[in-house]
């Protein structure tokens, strides 16, 4: 009788019991599955973010990369040019060394610095010098050469003084116009200091240098170590310091301005 009354009033145990036997036909493996459908769409959504992130992660590394080589390529380039406009400037320091106890020196130290217009007196040969050749690594014989002698007159104050070929004349023979080459052929030597007398005789008056204090009892035909000469060999020098400092300057100048670059695209990020 209680088991009838409570089936038909509907007892919480019959209930229970109806929702435990209905729910595992039909309710409970609906849980299941739409709980497996959402794992596996999850799983799939996840594997689909890291594959992105993955590419991602590649594109960045090897972004990352092709700026380190690229840095790297632009420092040895900036390093090189570094190098090269030092050594461009060490350089010339070296030759304005050389060229300060050579050339400038002489030039300093010269003595017919005035020009002035002079006529050929007397050019005549007046005797042998005897020198000496090479003929070998340790061989050495004897020869000779004709000495020419020039006399001027100054056609500024009609002084007569003996004329030199230039300044390096003076320190080898004083007394000869100038002091040609000692070869074992005296005869051709001889020749061409007769033709270098001829050509001076047939000439009125020629173009030279003398001492403006009157020290020096002598004229020079050309210089050596003048205003052109010391120009033409400090042009060089110059133009070395010069390029040197420019591409030196334009390397720190370049890296500053990627240093400045750097900074303000990092200000805006």
């Amino acid at each position: 009788m209680l088991n009838q009354r409570s089936l038909r009033k509907g007892s919480p145990y019959c209930a229970t019991g109806r929702v435990s036997s209905s729910g595992s036909k039909g309710r409970l493996p609906l849980p299941h599955s739409s709980a497996s459908m959402f794992l596996w769409a999850g799983g799939k959504a996840t594997d689909g973010r890291s594959d992105h992130r993955s590419i991602y992660l590649k594109i960045r590394e090897y972004d990352v990369l092709d700026r380190k080589k690229t840095e790297t390529a632009h420092r040895a380039g900036e390093d090189r040019a570094i190098l090269l406009g030092l050594s461009m400037v060490v350089l010339s320091v070296m030759m304005y060394f050389v060229l300060g106890i050579t050339i400038l020196r002489s030039y300093s130290d010269r003595v017919w610095t005035d020009e002035a217009s002079c006529t050929v007196v007397n050019s005549s040969i007046v005797c042998d010098v005897n020198c000496s050749y090479s003929c070998g690594a340790e061989c050495r014989r004897s020869s000779r050469y004709p000495c020419l002698q020039v006399f001027v007159s100054l056609n500024s104050s009609g002084k007569v003084v003996r004329l030199l070929h230039n300044e390096e004349t003076q320190d080898g023979d004083p007394e000869c116009f100038f002091v040609p080459k000692c070869r074992k052929d005296y005869a051709a030597t001889h020749a061409v200091v007769q033709n270098i007398s001829e050509r001076l005789r047939s000439q009125h008056a020629v173009p030279c240098f003398v001492d403006p204090t009157d020290r020096a009892d002598s004229a020079i035909l050309t210089q050596i170590y003048g205003r052109v000469a010391v120009f033409h060999s400090l042009f060089w020098p110059t133009c070395t310091l010069i390029g040197g400092t420019i591409i030196i300057a334009m390397v720190k100048l370049t890296q500053y301005l990627s240093i400045m670059c750097e900074r303000v695209s990092r200000i805006k990020r």
